[in-house]
């Protein structure tokens, strides 16, 4: 056998081995920060929820996830323990970009308008929708003849459904007759 047909199988398992060798280090990094953790600070689950720790045990860890709210989770759910002053901002709701400063929020809506009611010009206040008074008027014509044949519909259903139920009456009637 030659070198060159054995170079794909090296190259194969050194691959693997830097692969698994980086993993390793990644779980060896999560076991101790999960060993470090202490009570009081804040962690973020694996599902993504914060809470702030209460008790460690072995394998377990008692969280508070609200106040007065306890919950018991395994150490490995941990996903991050995260320092006072994120868990905090987190928790808090601040934008870590503005920092302190406060948004900005007008008082009417006049700011947010003016740019296009500079944009329309001459226009003045009228708006053209491109209706006229004609054809507005037709469709209210349609619409009450439309309501009216809604009502009528009705009527009728509930007129077949009364009708109905008085036969069921008559056939029960019927039946109670026939077994006596």
């Amino acid at each position: 056998m030659s070198i060159v047909t054995l170079l794909p199988f090296i190259v194969l398992i050194g691959a693997m081995f830097l692969m698994t060798r980086s993993a390793k280090k990644k779980q060896q990094a999560a076991a101790q920060m999960r060993n470090e953790m202490q009570a009081g600070t804040g962690v973020r689950t694996i599902g993504g929820m914060y809470a702030t720790v209460k008790e460690i045990h072995d394998e377990t860890v008692l969280l508070e996830v609200a106040p007065g709210v306890h919950a018991i989770y395994a150490k490995n759910a941990i996903g991050a323990v995260l320092a006072d002053e994120e868990y905090n901002r987190i928790l808090d709701g601040a934008d870590p970009i503005h920092g302190d400063e406060q948004p900005v929020v007008p008082d009417d809506a006049s700011s947010l308008t003016a740019a296009s009611a500079d944009e329309a010009g001459d226009k003045g206040d009228k708006i053209d929708l491109g209706k006229s008074e004609a054809t507005a008027a037709e469709p209210a014509v349609d619409e009450a003849a439309a309501d009216k044949a809604k009502d009528t519909k009705a009527a009728e259903d509930t007129k077949d459904v009364k009708a109905d139920a008085d036969t069921v009456k008559d056939e029960k009637k019927s039946g109670d007759d026939e077994a006596k």
